[in-house]
């Protein structure tokens, strides 16, 4: 294999890595690997598609590591369809919560798909957005009461994280940043928050990347099939340790290095924009 022909495959490792790497945390995977993109001996934008697609591997990492939360939230709220019980367990509850905050992301991300994938990937507006979330965060992480528990998330604060998960759909916001920054303005602990991020983008984030994967069957693909694949492979095993190590931190550990690292990233990029040595499309 020449190392023309190795490049693509290259560049993939090191996209799924990033995506591996990014994804759970409040820094947003999509703008880092628009960013990489711009910057790769290629300077190929992965695109929408590579993104949704690679997020598959990181979502099967929190299928993984939840699985015994999951199959428990399925079984309560499986129950509380058939049987139809006076009230709601909180973990029946929790199953409603995470299918009626998928929707505000999904109505959304149908809606503006074309802008998504074209005009806000503009690297200004991600710069932008790495930079205006991270001050977010960290105004959240610091005035939040943090005391509440997931097990007392009512319907009214799972509408709004849902709606907090939908600013994901502009490059540079971050999934779990905002959801993450909204728990933590509504009162729940930094494990809470962080744990509820990861269960409520579980089908969203699956959907995304199945249906990017049946629309791209047979359009060009700026990475390739089996670099893409490679990739997904690379953010699942990646994904996986990240989710180990985050929520561990997060047990005696702010949000503050990451609201820094935002800020850096965002302004370093908007410095590269100035000075032409990246392009903003």
């Amino acid at each position: 294999m020449t190392i023309h022909n190795s490049a693509p495959w290259l560049e993939a490792a090191f996209l799924g890595v990033l995506q591996g790497l990014t994804e759970f945390l409040p820094v947003s995977s999509s703008a880092h690997l628009r960013i990489a993109g711009a910057l790769l001996p290629s300077g190929t934008d992965p695109g929408a598609a590579f993104t949704a697609i690679t997020q598959i591997g990181t979502e099967a990492a929190v299928l993984l590591y939840f699985r015994r939360d999951i199959w428990r939230i399925a079984l309560a709220w499986l129950t509380a369809v058939t049987k139809r019980p006076a009230t709601l367990s909180p973990d029946a509850r929790l199953g409603w919560l995470i299918i009626l905050g998928t929707l505000p992301i999904a109505i959304l991300g149908l809606a503006f798909k074309h802008q998504i994938e074209g005009g806000l990937r503009n690297l200004y507006i991600t710069a932008t957005m790495l930079i205006g979330f991270g001050l977010v965060l960290g105004l959240a992480d610091r005035i939040g009461a943090r005391r509440l528990p997931l097990e007392t998330l009512g319907w009214r604060h799972g509408v709004l994280l849902g709606f907090a998960q939908a600013l994901a759909l502009i490059p540079g916001v971050s999934r779990s940043g905002g959801t993450i920054s909204a728990a933590l303005l509504l009162g729940y602990t930094r494990e809470a928050a962080a744990r509820y991020s990861f269960l409520l983008a579980i089908p969203a984030v699956l959907a995304s990347g199945v249906f990017e994967l049946l629309d791209s069957y047979d359009k060009p693909n700026p990475i390739g099939g089996g670099p893409t694949l490679l990739a997904t492979v690379l953010a699942f095993g990646v994904g996986y340790a990240v989710i180990v190590g985050f929520l561990r931190l997060l047990r005696s550990r702010s949000f503050l290095p990451f609201v820094l690292y935002r800020i850096a990233a965002g302004t370093a990029v908007l410095l590269l924009l100035a000075n032409g040595m990246i392009a903003a499309r």
